[in-house]
């Protein structure tokens, strides 16, 4: 289970819009910096497939000027 963190700095004027098109997304959450255009985005996807689609989707959204990447890491799952 990919799980990453990322901070997310939209266009300008564009914070609300990047944040209603990442909270539209499935297994994304959004926590917006109370004092500067700044997000942070956490994903959880069931795998590297999963995590890669979830990442090229967050990165074709047009409000979004930069993405990046701040922790990641993979918890295998349990058999």
């Amino acid at each position: 289970m990919p799980i990453k963190s990322y901070l997310a700095h939209p266009h300008e004027g564009k914070k609300q819009e990047l944040i209603d098109a990442l909270l539209a997304l499935k297994n994304c959450e959004v926590i917006p910096a109370e004092n500067k255009d700044i997000l942070i985005v956490i994903t959880d996807t069931a795998d590297n497939y999963q995590d890669e689609i979830l990442k090229e989707q967050i990165e074709a959204i047009a409000s979004l000027k930069l993405l990046a990447m701040v922790s990641g890491f993979n918890t295998p799952k349990n058999n």
